[in-house]
């Protein structure tokens, strides 16, 4: 599963250097130049955006999405021979510009039926595979079945809990048997039929999901568990209600993240790092004389830990992994106070961002001890750990920075970081980003 993510984006290059290299190839008079160049590729970039062509569900196949692959090619096609009719150059333009459109949709189709036609062997070996199990036995169980035993679907159906017995080699036990089951085998997504589980079971279930960061289905009736993050997918005719559907988790929203992230951070590292680390690094030295970064392992997406860097503030103690700072805290330095107060420490961390570790926006990532306390002590807590961590956060610029004293404050940082990672956009990015700036213009001192 974790070279999946790559699929769309070397279905893209693929598709591009298609097009180009046939255009260039066939009619190099009309196509090298700029601006062709840049409209023929803008073109079909648009084109797949507009149609939602990329984005690939597990369960399609070949026909499936077949007359949307259609409606992208007379799309394109139009956009194509527009380009000629505002050039005058008309469709018979040096090398046929006819013939090569032709080629290309020819190519694109080949490379259609060769993705699907890979996948499906792929999967049929063993790859890209996700373990299921369901809970709650009824009539459209057989119906999932059918839809989990088609080897190309990637889907690895272990069995179903249900609290009436059963002598079927699927059957594994008892409802509230599952969730050490789902711990111990390493569950991907949870099947529910909500018709076989009362009110309390359901809750209880919804709430184990997002403890565990387990991707949780429902096959509904008319119990109330609607939530903001929840979609609707059918399986043959068996309509599955997705409880965890989140926005970055769609390839073109997770794209575009990265490359923002990416070309935000190189701007951060060239254009202010290069010449604030040295005299940073000065200044450190004739303070206090600590090594200029600190570095500390904290939980990142899906709980992986990684190297958090920041520009050291504090003098270097046995319990710095343990302590969160507090106010007043006597082991901040002079320079490290006006570090704080600026949020100027916290700038390596676009280190972080380069490397894929974090994001610019995002949830705060906790030191690894305070993880563990929060996701049993906090509901859902581990559910900001569906995304990457980031350098600045819906909850930091609301108000929830800072020491924790109380349980609540914890709380409602998490209540922000769900709402985050819900209803994320780049717009709300920047958003945060701009209201970041302007607090740390203000100076308001922080302790995370």
């Amino acid at each position: 599963m974790r070279f999946s993510k790559y699929t769309i984006p070397i279905s893209i290059v693929i598709h591009l250097t298609l097009i180009n290299g046939i255009l260039g190839f066939f009619v190099p008079e009309t196509y090298l130049n700029f601006w062709a160049i840049v409209y023929f590729n803008c073109s079909w970039l648009l084109s797949t955006y507009w149609l939602n062509f990329y984005p690939t569900a597990r369960k399609e196949r070949f026909w499936d999405n077949f007359h949307r692959f259609v409606q992208l090619l007379l799309v394109f096609g139009l956009a194509f021979f527009a380009w000629f009719g505002f050039r005058r150059a008309g469709i018979t333009a040096s090398g046929n510009p006819s013939f090569a459109l032709a080629v290309i949709y020819v190519c694109l189709l080949v490379y259609r039926i060769s993705f699907f036609w890979a996948r499906s062997s792929y999967r049929e070996m063993g790859g890209n595979q996700v373990n299921v199990v369901v809970i709650g036995r009824d009539r459209n169980l057989k119906k999932l079945r059918s839809v989990f035993d088609e080897g190309d679907l990637g889907y690895r159906y272990k069995g179903y809990f249900d609290n009436q017995h059963s002598q079927s080699p699927t059957y594994l036990g008892k409802i509230e048997e599952c969730f050490q089951y789902v711990l111990n085998y390493n569950i991907d997504q949870i099947f529910c039929t909500v018709s076989r589980l009362s009110q309390a079971e359901l809750l209880n279930l919804m709430a184990f999901a997002d403890n565990n960061m387990k991707k949780l289905k429902i096959i509904p009736d008319n119990k109330e568990i609607f939530t903001r993050a929840m979609t609707i997918e059918m399986y043959k005719s068996v309509p599955v209600l997705n409880m965890r559907e989140l926005p970055l988790d769609t390839l073109w929203a997770h794209w575009s993240k990265r490359v923002f992230d990416v070309v935000f951070s190189l701007l951060v590292i060239v254009g202010i790092l290069s010449w604030l680390s040295p005299i940073i690094f000065i200044l450190q030295h004739f303070d206090s004389n600590e090594p200029l970064f600190f570095k500390q392992k904290r939980h990142g997406v899906d709980r992986k830990v990684f190297w958090c860097y920041k520009f050291r503030s504090m003098t270097t103690t046995a319990d710095a992994d343990k302590t969160m700072m507090t106010k007043n805290d006597k082991r901040v330095s002079k320079l490290g106070r006006i570090l704080r107060r600026t949020s100027i420490d916290e700038l390596p961390q676009f280190y972080n961002v380069l490397l894929g570790d974090m994001s610019v926006v995002g949830p705060r990532p906790h030191m690894e001890l305070h993880t563990e306390l929060y996701q049993s002590s906090v509901d859902k807590y581990l559910v900001r750990h569906f995304v990457k961590p980031g350098i600045t956060g819906l909850a930091q610029v609301r108000g929830y920075r800072g020491e924790i004293v109380q349980q609540a404050d914890i709380v409602n940082r998490t209540r922000l970081d769900i709402f985050y990672v819900e209803k994320w956009s780049l717009r709300l990015d920047i958003k945060i980003i701009i209201k970041t700036v302007l607090n740390a213009i203000q100076g308001e001192e922080k302790a995370y």
